[in-house]
C-alpha cells in the first residue's frame, strides 16, 4: 500500500488585495473629499478675515497663503455696525431658548415616554405632525399674535416662539424609552414619585441627549435670520445674522475682508461648542433611533 509523498513546496499565497481593504480605502477617500468640500468655504472665510487686500479674495484658484495678513478688518466691523450689541442679543435669545427647551422638552418627553394618560398617542401625533409645517406658513399668524401682545420689536418676540420644540420632545422621548423600566420600579419601591424619579434617575442618565438638544437648539437660534428679520425693526435690537446682512448691505463699505471678519467672529463660538461636544450628537441620535 503506497503512501502519499510531500513535494516540500510552500503553499502559494494570493497577492490579490482583500476587498475589505479596498472598501476602506474608498471610504476614506470619499470622506476626505467630503471633508475638504465642507471645510474649504470656512478656510476661505477665515483667510479673508485676515486679508489685507480684497484682490486676494477674488483670486482664482483661491489662495491660503499667509502673506499680507492683518487684524484691521475686525476693527472695521465694530466701526461700521453695533456688532457687540448684535452679539449680545444673539447670546440672550439663543441661551434663553436653549434653557427653556431643555426644561419643556424633557418634561414633555418624559410624559410621552413613561406616563399613561388619555389621549397620549393623539397628542404625540399632533406634535410629530407639526414638524411637517414649515415656519414660512406660520410666520404671518405668529407676527399677528406678537403684535396683539405688543411684543414686536422686542427680544421676547424671538424667545416665546422657540420655547417649545417638537423635535426636542421627540428626541428626548426616544431617549427616555431606551432606559430600562426596572429603574423606575426600584425608585417606586423606595417611595420616589414621578418628580424625584425624573430629576434623580432619568435626567442624569440622559446627559448625552440633553447636551445634543442644547447644542442643536443653540446653533439653530444663533443662526436664525427669518424671525428676527420679521419681528424686529430697531437696529439696536437685531441679532447677529441680521447684523451680518446689514454689514454686507446697508452699512457695507464694499470690503469683502470686513464682511469675512464679521462672519468669522459669528462662526467661532458655535464652532467651538460643536467641536467640543460633537460626540454627544452622534451618540444621542444613534441611540434615539433604536426604538420608535
Amino acid at each position: 500500500m503506497s503512501t502519499p509523498t510531500t513535494t516540500g513546496r510552500a503553499p502559494v499565497r494570493s497577492t490579490a488585495v482583500p476587498a475589505r481593504v479596498i472598501s476602506r480605502v474608498l471610504t476614506f477617500l470619499v470622506l476626505a473629499i467630503a471633508a475638504l468640500a465642507i471645510t474649504a468655504p470656512f478656510l476661505w472665510i477665515f483667510r479673508g478675515a485676515f486679508s489685507g487686500s480684497d484682490a486676494e479674495l477674488y483670486r482664482l484658484p483661491p489662495s491660503l497663503s499667509t502673506e499680507n495678513l492683518t487684524l484691521g478688518n475686525f476693527g472695521k466691523v465694530t466701526e461700521q455696525v453695533p456688532y457687540h450689541r448684535f452679539f449680545l442679543n444673539s447670546v440672550i435669545v439663543a441661551t434663553t431658548i436653549t434653557v427653556a427647551q431643555l426644561i419643556t422638552c424633557s418634561t414633555a418627553g418624559y410624559a410621552f415616554a413613561r406616563l399613561s394618560f388619555r389621549g397620549k398617542n393623539a397628542m404625540f401625533a399632533v406634535v410629530i405632525g407639526s414638524l411637517m409645517i414649515p415656519i414660512q406658513v406660520t410666520i404671518v399668524p405668529l407676527f399677528l399674535v406678537m403684535s396683539e401682545l405688543q411684543l414686536t420689536n422686542t427680544l421676547w418676540a424671538l424667545i416665546f416662539p422657540g420655547i417649545f420644540s417638537a423635535f426636542g420632545i421627540f428626541l428626548l422621548r426616544q431617549q427616555f424609552r431606551t432606559l430600562p423600566p426596572q429603574l423606575e420600579e426600584a425608585a417606586r419601591i423606595d417611595g420616589a414619585g414621578h418628580l424625584r424619579t425624573f430629576f434623580q434617575i432619568i435626567l442624569p442618565l440622559s446627559g448625552p441627549s440633553l447636551a445634543t438638544l442644547g447644542i442643536l437648539c443653540f446653533t439653530y437660534w444663533w443662526n436664525d435670520l427669518l424671525l428676527p428679520l420679521v419681528m424686529i425693526s430697531d437696529t439696536e435690537r437685531q441679532t447677529l445674522p441680521v447684523g451680518l446682512v446689514l454689514l454686507a448691505g446697508r452699512f457695507s463699505t464694499g470690503s469683502l475682508g470686513t464682511i469675512a471678519a464679521g462672519i468669522a467672529m459669528a462662526v467661532v463660538p458655535v464652532l467651538i461648542v460643536f467641536v467640543a461636544a460633537q460626540r454627544y450628537i452622534v451618540q444621542s441620535i444613534a441611540s434615539s433611533g433604536l426604538k420608535l
